[in-house]
This record gives structure tokens, C-alpha cells and sequence, in this order.
């Protein structure tokens, strides 16, 4: 005897364990961001009655928790169990389920630059749908009022974009105390205030323009954030490189591992 023993193919414990480790993490985080939606919606009284889902006019914040919390859960469960489990069609199906996701990134990135006035104009359908429900629901409240602080901006193009709204519009028959007004997160902020004044924007829009601009932001959400991202360009390409690099990274290493898998039983 020669003391030579034939080595056969091997699965990589390196690539199992890296995969299983990085999307058990994943996996949890997508049970934490469904976990919050569902609550949320409990709170809301939307769990009890599931049509009034439909109620809302304009975009639930709700939904963005439960669609990346469903799709993180659906990839975290997948690439664990494959790998743990050397389940070929689980790991296969953690690769082409990422790679449809960065296929359609891409896709989005590129016609979204081909496309650019076609996007303004659906961003500034979606705000002002949005301005309309803007009482409907406290998630979008605070999501609008979010916005509008971040970009120190109000309404879509402009201060009058509220007349959209019932309690906010300028006509003679809104008995409301917000008439001709905008909500408290367009207003100026006096840094020497620690409280809110949630009334700072009453009645402000029946003012003269220049006047306005020493109490709102009188800039549109649309324009100011166009001026963001090209303020913050290499920030935010950087942030999408990182994510498909990193996409990409995980494909290579659950089809590496599938090759592994194969392999070893093919040798049998």
C-alpha cells in the first residue's frame, strides 16, 4: 500500500457557512421589518378589517416595511436553509431570486436616467396624491412631514401645491382653521426654539410671497430633492455599486456552492 487515499470533491465549508451566517442575519431582519408592518397595521385597526387597506388615498408607509420585510424574509430563508441544508433548488433559487432583484435595480437605474421629466412628473403625482391624504393616516402624516423638514421643502413645486388638500385649500367654503395654510414641517425653524409650534403655518399663504419666505419653505420637494442628489451624487452611486456588488457577490457564492454540492454527488 502506497498510503495514497483518492480525495473527492469537497463542498467548501468556507462559502456554506458564510452564506448561512450572512442571511441568518438577513432572514431575522426581514421577520423584524414584518413584524413592525403587521403592527403598525394592528394599531391601525387594519388587521381587524382588511378592506380599509383600500380606504387610503394616498401611499401607506406600512406597505414598504412589509414588501422589503416579505422579499428580505423570502431570500434570508432561502440562501440559510440551501446552504445549512445543501438544498441545490433552495440555494438556486436565493441566486435567481437576487438576480431578478438586480436586474430590475438596473433596470429601474437605467430608465430612470433615459426617462428623466417622465419620473418628475410621476414624483410630483405621487406627492401631491399623497398631500391629499395627507390627514388620512399618521404614518404618511409623519412620512410628508419628514420629507418636507429633511428638504426644507413644501408641497410638490410650491406652497400652493396644499390647496390640494380639504383642510388646507384657500376656497371660501373650508370652514377649517388650517385654511390657506400649510402643515408645522414647511415652516422655517428658529434654532432658539425647543418646542414645536405645530400653528406656524396658519393662514401664511394669504401673505405676500416674500413674506411667506421669511415663515416656509417656499421651494418644492421635486427641485430640492433633484438638488440633493446632485449634491450627493458619489454618495448615492457609491450606495448602489456597494448593493450590487454586494448582489452579484452572493449569486457567485451560492452557485459556487451549488457546484460543490453537484460535484460531491455526482462522485457518489
Amino acid at each position: 500500500m502506497s498510503g495514497k487515499h483518492y480525495k473527492g470533491p469537497e463542498v467548501s465549508c468556507c462559502i456554506k457557512y458564510f452564506i448561512f451566517g450572512f442571511n441568518v442575519i438577513f432572514w431575522l431582519l426581514g421577520i423584524t421589518f414584518l413584524g413592525v408592518g403587521l403592527w403598525a397595521w394592528s394599531e391601525k385597526g387594519v388587521l381587524s378589517n382588511i378592506s380599509s387597506i383600500t380606504d387610503l388615498g394616498g401611499f401607506d408607509p406600512v406597505w414598504l416595511f412589509l414588501v422589503v420585510g416579505g422579499v428580505m424574509f423570502i431570500l434570508g430563508f432561502a440562501g440559510c436553509i440551501g446552504a445549512l441544508r445543501e438544498n441545490t433548488f433552495l440555494l438556486k433559487f436565493f441566486s435567481v431570486f437576487l438576480g431578478i432583484i438586480f436586474f430590475l435595480e438596473l433596470t429601474a437605474g437605467v430608465l430612470a436616467f433615459v426617462f428623466k421629466d417622465w419620473i418628475k412628473d410621476q414624483l410630483q403625482f405621487f406627492i401631491n396624491n399623497n398631500i391629499r391624504a395627507y390627514r388620512d393616516d399618521i404614518d404618511l402624516q409623519n412620512l410628508i412631514d419628514f420629507t418636507q423638514e429633511y428638504w426644507q421643502c413644501c408641497g410638490a413645486f410650491g406652497a400652493d401645491d396644499w390647496n390640494l388638500n380639504i383642510y388646507f385649500n384657500c376656497t371660501d367654503a373650508n370652514a377649517s382653521r388650517e385654511r390657506c395654510g400649510v402643515p408645522f414641517s414647511c415652516c422655517t425653524k428658529d434654532p432658539a426654539e425647543d418646542v414645536i409650534n405645530t400653528q406656524c403655518g396658519y393662514d401664511v399663504r394669504q401673505k405676500p410671497e416674500l413674506d411667506q419666505q421669511e415663515t416656509i419653505h417656499t421651494k418644492g420637494c421635486v427641485p430640492q430633492f433633484e438638488k440633493w442628489l446632485q449634491d450627493n451624487l458619489t454618495i448615492v452611486a457609491g450606495v448602489f455599486i456597494g448593493i450590487a456588488l454586494l448582489q452579484i457577490f452572493g449569486i457567485c457564492l451560492a452557485q459556487n456552492l451549488v457546484s460543490d454540492i453537484e460535484a460531491v454527488r455526482a462522485s457518489w
